[in-house]
């Protein structure tokens, strides 16, 4: 089985994260938990911002409307299904014994919203796009 098809058998069956290597110190567990929560938290507010410039900013031309939405919600459905990807990486890796995975998403996410902002700075000054 190839290790994506584990990694993704993890994600819906947590149980089997534990049958891996040694319990680690609870705090640490609970602090990826946090963190995987702190993730889902993004996730959530950028589909909520999506959802607010559809339906607030009716004024704008409907491409770029439903252009800046789908950015927002599109990052904001990567940004979920990327944080349950890190805590079954970080979970597999404490039980184990192994240094914490890197992550690129961080700096991939923060250009994401970058992109959109700076987007969105263009059309505040130059008004009705």
């Amino acid at each position: 089985m190839s290790d994506l098809v584990r990694s993704l058998r993890l994600w819906f069956s947590p149980g089997r994260v534990r049958d891996e290597g040694e319990t680690p110190d609870y705090r640490f567990s609970l602090a990826n938990e946090r963190t995987f929560l702190a993730w889902i938290r993004t996730a959530l507010a950028l589909i909520g911002g999506g959802f607010a410039v559809d339906q607030f900013l009716p004024d704008l031309r409907w491409g770029v409307r439903a252009g800046l939405a789908l950015a927002l919600i599109g990052t904001g459905a990567v940004c979920a299904v990327r944080a349950v990807d890190h805590w079954v990486r970080c979970e597999r890796a404490m039980r184990r014994g192994e240094d914490l995975p890197g992550s690129r998403f961080p700096a991939l996410l923060a250009v994401m919203v970058a992109v959109v902002s700076v987007v969105m700075v263009v059309i505040v000054a130059l008004g009705d796009a």
